[in-house]
């Protein structure tokens, strides 16, 4: 997999729109000390550059600007032309990614067999634009991460107990701060990828392999070891400069939470931060769980909600899989990834209040509230009844470069679902096929579109294998 690790950009990310203008930050990776080009917009004053991060040799620009709200608005950075469809006032498509890598070899993978869905959905953009693209986690795998040192590799090997007394070396800061630098610098350098970041506008959230494999969901002595902490510190300046744009002063202002909303015209997006604070016993701490409540009271009263959860809000009973664990050792293994899920014996409380949080929003919005995530390589959907005859709506589209696991595996947790759940009274959870599928998950690369024409919002799947679903109604 190669990339030209000297230059990239621009990445695209979303400041949320009105019926006037489409609010925008672009971002490009530089040589440090070379100088940043002009970006230009007809009509209006050019941005001025800001270096949010140097170091390695590389330099991170951002430019803040205003397109006006149409069709075919124009940027134009480095001698080329970018098109954004930025009139979001009426019929609107939406596209939704998640877990773009693999845990291992990704940079090994050849760009053509990897970035299938990528270009798919490049060329279905180039026929009907996308005026947002929302990133739902795992943009990035970092897990290998912990090879780029030799001390990480045997903290990594270490015992839970032994984990504490390695020390986090200079050497090994460095050799994962780069590591996560050109694992950016190529992911985001990539046909497909580069070509859709350039040209419309995302929304990105991020999760646990943007840190690595189980982030938070491991125990405390590794979570709080220095090693733990300080490839976490290094995770999170990457994703906050990367996915979100911040400068360093920004970062520090955010505290414990990334979480956050934008609000368009006629629908809002809230993202919750489910990493910065999350432990075996918890998925939000204090701060990431006044932000979410906070940020749902963002927007119009009657805006369509749509929630990026990067962990599925609707699934199947896990609980009975966590009891498993201690009649069969073996699958332990899988205990992080257990813990990584609202539905985990140890988050039930909190996944009350978070469907409870939701509901009442709903109650209190007539368009509607649709949360969408990623994370299981698997693409589903979910319903529960929540009230006056509204039902909560969960898509899931996962994932855009993930292998697709087996399908023996997918057909195994579609009988777990048909257990159903219900962790509110008198709301049962449903997971459901897709249109036109008939099995509840389907084992296949995939992205999710979500669309509203006349004002009626729809969702549709695009299967790598299976192709395009029909339209749902949400």
């Amino acid at each position: 997999m190669a990339a030209d690790r000297e230059t990239l950009g621009p990445i695209l990310l979303a400041r949320g729109a009105d019926a006037e203008v489409c609010r925008l930050t672009a971002l490009t990776v530089l040589p440090e000390g070379a100088e940043p080009p002009v970006l230009s917009v007809e009509g209006m004053e050019a941005p001025p550059a800001v270096c949010l991060h140097a170091r390695l040799g590389r330099a991170v620009w951002r430019y803040q600007f205003e397109v006006p709200a149409r069709p075919d608005a124009r940027y134009r950075l480095g001698g080329v032309d970018y098109t954004v469809c930025a009139d979001l006032t009426g019929d609107t498509r939406i596209a939704y990614v998640s877990c773009n890598g693999q845990e291992n070899g990704d940079h090994r993978r050849r760009i053509e067999e990897r970035n299938v869905m990528w270009r798919r959905l490049a060329d279905e953009h180039d026929r009907a634009p996308f005026g947002l693209m929302l990133q739902g986690g795992d943009q990035l795998y970092a897990d290998e991460v912990l090879n780029s040192h030799p001390t990480l590799r045997a903290w990594s090997k270490a015992r839970t107990s032994r984990k504490p007394g390695y020390e986090f070396t200079a050497d090994a800061r460095e050799a994962a701060e780069r590591f996560y630098l050109e694992r950016y610098l190529t992911l985001y350098g990539q046909p497909g990828i580069a070509h859709l970041c350039a040209r419309v506008p995302s929304l990105m959230m991020w999760d646990d392999h943007d840190i690595f494999d189980g982030w938070g969901s491991h125990p405390p002595s590794t979570l709080d070891s220095p090693v733990g902490r300080g490839v976490f510190e290094l995770a999170r300046q990457a994703f906050a400069v990367f996915q979100l744009g911040l400068s360093h002063a920004e970062i520090e202002a955010a505290g414990q939470t990334f979480g956050y909303a934008a609000t368009f015209p006629g629908f809002t997006v809230v993202a919750p931060d489910l990493r910065s604070e999350r432990r075996p016993d918890r998925a939000m701490g204090p701060a990431c769980w006044q932000a979410f409540e906070r940020d749902l009271e963002a927007g119009e009263p009657d805006d369509r909600l749509l929630v990026m959860s990067s962990v599925p809000a609707l699934g199947p009973r896990l609980s009975y899989v966590e009891r498993l664990m201690t009649v069969f050792p073996g699958i332990r293994k899988y205990k992080d990834d257990l813990r990584d899920q609202w539905q985990s014996r140890e988050h039930r409380e909190e996944w009350k209040r978070f469907l409870l949080a939701l509901e009442r929003k709903r109650l209190g919005h007539r368009r509607g509230v649709t949360v969408v995530s990623g994370e299981i390589h698997l693409a589903t959907r979910g319903e529960m009844p929540i009230g006056d005859g509204a039902v909560l709506h969960q898509l899931v589209a996962s994932g855009i470069s993930h292998p697709a696991p087996p399908v023996a595996y997918a057909a195994g947790l579609g009988l777990l679902a048909t257990l159903g759940e219900d962790p509110l009274p008198d709301r049962p959870i449903r997971l459901r096929p897709l249109p036109g599928r008939r099995w509840i998950y389907a084992a296949e690369r995939n992205y999710l579109v979500l669309e509203r024409r006349d004002g009626a919002w729809s969702a549709s799947w695009e299967l790598e294998t299976s192709g395009r679903t029909p339209d749902l109604a949400i």
